[in-house]
């Protein structure tokens, strides 16, 4: 037989979600113009812009992924969002170029609050009509999973609450089950049959679509399974247990046809950095331009209320491991920099009495604003720790190293989920790198927008900064 290749399942559905989208859009325009009296001609830059900006911010949320995959509340959150985000970025246009709204602001509001309700109404329906066909028994499909693994375990959960996607879980099939010792067995209560039971029900018609969640290590029971299923219509899934891993951003690459998986990886590649990028110098600049003048007030109190340089500068790792300097304003009468370093304890005699003040309120941080202009870091991102602290705890938490796949940030997931401060336990530490891998995980341009949120709110003032 052939070599084959790997392909998308649903590239096509894909391509006609996207163009019922922007029929949407275009439409609603077209209406809306129809009723201010107006010609949509004039108006056909925005409409298309819009359009544009609307896909490349779903694309990037991965917006048209296969639906099986998306609960309906994550779905509509994405295509709110990205239309939200469009025409945000419409708006900024128009103020830069444009300096005031050229068209009818009327016309342009209302068709920009009546195309996120056409969205999410046309998604919600699809699902809910997709939901009654398949309880009607129409395009069901009734699955298998062979291995009642963790993974098999986390597979069937999953079905079940895809009750939309009309895939139908039938039971285990496992050849072990009575292996109490093996932990690996998750669910034994819903095994069905062994494999020779499995090539019988999938010979005879009983079973649809086969899910293979076994061990990457069972390579060769993998093998001859597949090939005694070759023997029937079942369709066959092969499920990779890389959950045994700790992922990091993983995501597959497509080498024409031959798929990658990547197990350690940072999130900002390709376009993604671009947009990291853009959004770190178009917020700093805005925020340095806002705080300029409380820097200077601060830079003057620091100058008069102890000896020493206003700034202080520690290097620290950057993105890749690599050393860089760190800006903050200077808080303490000492500037530790060496092999050894002291973390900021309460009381700490070396913070002088303004500093503390700086240190309590993150003020002393402000400078860092100038490090993400010059790129070597970001706004959020896990919070930079200093070279020997690195070298210390590198050996005592695993995937330590793994929080500088990323440029360091102001703040981070970690500082507005409690973990801001002095890390006097090991505990304390491994929670905080715990928050960073999530970040790294999770990345998207709308979680940043809510840590800074958060982090105006909540994250500038804490007990625990000394």
């Amino acid at each position: 037989m052939e070599q084959g290749k790997i392909r998308r399942y649903d590239s096509k559905i894909n391509a006609i979600s996207r163009l019922i989208d922007s029929v949407i859009i275009f439409l609603t325009f077209v209406s809306v113009v129809k009723l201010n009296a107006s010609d949509w001609v004039e108006y056909a830059p925005i409409v298309f812009s819009a359009i544009v900006l609307f896909h490349f911010f779903s694309e990037s949320q991965d917006a048209y992924r296969s639906w099986r995959g998306v609960t309906i509340r994550a779905g509509i959150s994405v295509v709110l969002f990205s239309w939200l985000m469009s025409i945000f970025v419409l708006v900024v246009i128009d103020w830069l170029v444009f300096n005031s709204l050229i068209y009818n602001e009327r016309l342009i509001q209302g068709w920009a609050l009546l195309v996120p309700i056409e969205l999410i109404l046309w998604h919600a329906s699809l699902r809910g009509l997709l939901r009654y066909y398949r309880s009607k028994g129409y395009s069901s499909r009734r699955v298998a999973i062979v291995g009642a693994t963790s993974l098999g375990c986390r597979l069937k959960e999953t079905f079940h609450n895809m009750d939309w996607s009309g895939l139908k879980f039938i039971g285990y099939y496992d050849d072990r089950v009575k292996v109490s010792s093996d932990r690996r067995l998750a669910d034994t209560d819903a095994v069905v049959g062994n494999i020779d039971q499995l090539i019988k029900d999938c010979k005879s018609g009983k079973v649809d679509a086969v899910y293979i969640t076994l061990a990457m290590s069972a390579e060769k029971r993998i093998k001859l399974l597949t090939e005694k299923l070759a023997n029937s219509t079942a369709s066959v899934y092969l499920v990779p247990d890389l959950f045994t891993f700790n992922l990091l951003n993983s995501r597959w690459v497509d080498y024409q046809g031959i798929t990658a998986i990547s197990i350690y990886e940072t999130p900002f590649a390709g376009l993604d950095s671009f947009l990291k990028r853009l959004e770190d110098i178009t917020l700093s600049a805005i925020i340095l331009t806002l705080v300029s003048l409380p820097m200077l007030f601060i830079a003057c109190a620091v100058k008069l209320t102890s000896k020493g340089p206003v700034l202080f500068k520690q290097k620290r790792y950057g993105a890749d491991g690599r050393e860089i300097n760190v800006w903050k304003f200077r808080s303490m009468t000492v500037q530790d920099n060496g092999v050894h370093i002291k973390q900021a304890t309460k009381g700490d005699a070396r913070i002088t009495p303004f500093g503390a003040f700086l240190r309590k309120t993150s003020l002393d941080e402000l400078p860092q604003f100038f490090n993400v202009l010059t790129g070597c870091m970001s706004i959020v991102g896990p919070r930079p720790h200093a070279v020997a602290h690195n070298e210390e705890y590198r050996e005592k938490i695993l995937g330590y190293m793994l929080r500088h796949k990323v440029k360091p940030g102001i703040t981070g997931l970690a500082q507005i989920s409690g973990f801001r401060g002095e890390t006097d336990t090991l505990d304390k530490m491994e929670g905080r790198i715990q928050y960073d891998l999530r970040y790294i995980q999770t990345w998207s341009i709308r979680l940043d927008l809510k840590i800074i949120f958060l982090t105006v709110f909540k994250g500038f003032i804490n007990k625990n900064a000394y």
